[in-house]
């Protein structure tokens, strides 16, 4: 089973509009204070340009046994079933960390493989073989961790969706008038 991280499109659709409103916005202003010439337009379309890699997240992609993120031009893989660490950075941005035994690793996002269902089961596969091969030393709890918050933020869903039938009108929706 091969999965994307479906959410990533939306994203870098709304990267690109902000971008393109910059890019917009500031060629308009120089051009309206009569100070745009090219280079100018060229250093704004830069700039623009770096403000839309900012923007767009990173693709993650799982198949079975790697899961791979593409962010710009540089693209990584780890072995999802021979994983040696998991760790997790704190602070702002918690990325997880992947590091597999070919010595490879990939800085991920863990809010975005816990919004898709698909690409989270396809890591926790990876994980789950990992540690029956005996290959994970670091970072099994911080998977489990991230399951149960995932397992909970689904519950909490269902919850939220049957309270929301069990408002609904018994009538079809029709008022007796």
């Amino acid at each position: 089973m091969r999965c994307r991280d479906r959410r990533r499109r939306s994203q870098a659709g709304f990267g690109a509009g902000c971008a393109l409103l910059f890019l917009a916005l500031i060629l308009l202003t120089d051009w309206a204070a009569g100070t745009l010439t090219v280079p100018r337009a060229l250093l704004w379309t830069a700039l623009a340009a770096v403000f839309l890699a900012v923007l767009v997240p990173p693709g993650i992609r799982v198949a079975p046994g790697r899961l791979t993120v593409r962010c710009g031009l540089r693209v990584r893989t780890v072995r999802t079933d021979a994983l040696v660490s998991v760790r997790q950075q704190d602070g702002v941005s918690a990325q997880l960390t992947l590091h597999d035994a070919d010595g490879r690793h990939v800085q991920v996002d863990p809010r975005a493989l816990t919004a898709s269902p698909f690409l989270w089961h396809g890591l926790e596969t990876g994980v789950h073989r990992s540690v029956r091969a005996g290959t994970l030393v670091e970072g099994e709890q911080i998977i489990e961790r991230l399951s149960e918050e995932m397992d909970g933020e689904a519950v909490r869903g269902v919850e939220r969706a049957s309270e929301l039938v069990g408002t609904a009108p018994r009538d079809g929706g029709r008022r007796a008038g």
